[in-house]
């Protein structure tokens, strides 16, 4: 599957801890990816980049972010949103990642959106359900996981704006949209 470089590579710019995730979403991105009819090599490809950029300082990210050209989409925003568009970034310009849906995956992990591939969904759900995931309601959504990848992504959407909600936390858009497109 995943070459022996990209994992090294990951591994060499994340904590251990975080490093163990990655994995962790990784395997968890197979076996939903195979459950759901997902390809199976991009969505581990996509898990182990969705936090390439999680530990990056906060000011390299938002120069990455603002080079992009859309900051205003994250950046006003807490600062924990913007590793997904800055990994997108990494994984194009540094991985040589060219595969839209990948990137997209990788973008969109943290707060969803509207109209989201299979993959999108299958690393969305991945990411919150990981075995190492041990938040009150995370058995309850891998749980939806095993019978639906719809109905998973309705109960993360849910879950994440319970969440903000609860600890008056500003909202991003796309996380709506996510919560709403998955109710249609």
């Amino acid at each position: 599957m995943a070459s022996r470089l990209l994992k090294d590579e990951v591994a060499r710019r994340l904590p251990a801890g975080r490093f163990a995730h990655v994995l962790r979403v990784a395997e968890t991105a197979v076996i939903l990816a195979a459950r759901f009819g997902e390809d199976k090599e991009k969505a581990e490809t996509a898990a182990l980049l969705h936090d390439v950029a999680k530990a990056m300082p906060k000011e390299e990210l938002r120069q990455i972010v603002e080079e992009e050209g859309d900051p205003a989409r994250v950046l006003g925003f807490h600062h924990e949103l913007w590793h997904g568009p800055a990994g997108a970034v990494i994984s194009h310009n540094e991985f040589g990642i060219t595969d839209t849906d990948i990137l997209a995956a990788v973008r969109f992990h943290t707060t969803g959106r509207s109209g989201m591939s299979g993959l999108e969904k299958v690393i969305f759900t991945a990411d919150m359900i990981e075995p190492g995931r041990t938040f009150p309601g995370a058995e309850k959504l891998r749980e939806e996981a095993r019978h639906s990848l719809d109905a998973a992504v309705l109960a993360c959407s849910a879950h994440n704006l319970q969440y903000l909600a609860g600890v008056r936390a500003a909202i991003h858009p796309d996380t709506l949209r996510c919560y709403n497109d998955s109710l249609l």
